[in-house]
């Protein structure tokens, strides 16, 4: 027994319907989505520097970690234990630490591949916003889920080579989960973050928990985010390697 032939005006029907699905599940009509969804470019662009603090309490370890941001590309973070900090930065061309906790408290250069997560976090605007621009490139994977949430997975190959998975929410549009690739002294190392508590500060939403660790790992850093300060003043030369052992 055949099939029964399907109504031509059924056909063009279900076209019609399906089309602007499909359109909108577009790589670049979600990334706008979400970008849309974290404030807007306007908003997004109209931060010209960013301090945040969080803090870290896992039994009883306790620690608190600072990072600045300042256009173009310069970030600084600090991990700080019982009044001593361990600093990384970088200024838009090297990056550099300074490790008291190894007993080092002269700042030391550090080498490309151990500067690839500072290069990512001192993108202010977030690897997806101009990722064109940015010779990234971003493809649509499909669906997946974050904890029961049905979210987008974009895959976004960075200009380096490595690669980033965004988990973006399918209702709200912001990313829940982000997983990397980093390509480190020949092996790949597989890290995974998850974002939640999303507040707005200036018209932008940033999320106030963060949760990250090796991909696969029960062990993971929950960072609670206290505070979120955006166009602060900040000196240029914080981000500079210091001179002469002083910041």
């Amino acid at each position: 027994m055949g099939l029964a032939k399907i109504p031509t005006a059924v056909v063009y029907l279900s076209t019609a319907l399906f089309l602007p699905c499909a359109s909108a599940q577009t790589v670049d009509e979600i990334i706008a989505k979400n970008i849309q969804a974290r404030g807007g470019i306007e908003k997004l662009k109209a931060v010209k520097t960013l301090r945040m603090t969080a803090k870290i309490n896992q039994g009883g370890f306790r620690a608190t970690i600072v990072q600045e941001n300042q256009r173009p590309n310069k970030v600084r973070q600090e991990f700080i234990i019982q009044g001593m900090a361990e600093v990384e930065a970088y200024d838009g061309k090297s990056a550099w630490q300074v490790s008291p906790f190894e007993g080092r408290k002269d700042p030391s250069l550090l080498s490309a591949d151990d500067t690839k997560h500072l290069v990512e976090d001192a993108d202010i605007d977030g690897q997806l916003v101009d990722y064109k621009n940015k010779d990234h490139r971003a493809e649509l994977i499909g669906h997946d889920s974050v904890e029961g949430t049905d979210c987008y997975k974009i895959k976004l190959t960075m200009a380096n080579g490595d690669a980033r998975y965004y988990y973006i929410d399918t209702d709200s549009f912001l990313d829940l989960k982000v997983e990397t690739e980093r390509n480190i002294r020949g092996t790949v190392q597989y890290g995974e973050t998850l974002l939640g508590d999303y507040e707005q500060v200036n018209g932008v939403y940033y999320p106030f928990s963060v949760d990250s660790g090796q991909k696969g790992s029960q062990f993971h850093t929950r960072l609670t985010i206290e505070k979120v300060e955006v166009n602060v003043p900040l000196d240029g030369a914080r981000f500079a390697i210091p001179t002469g052992g002083s910041k």
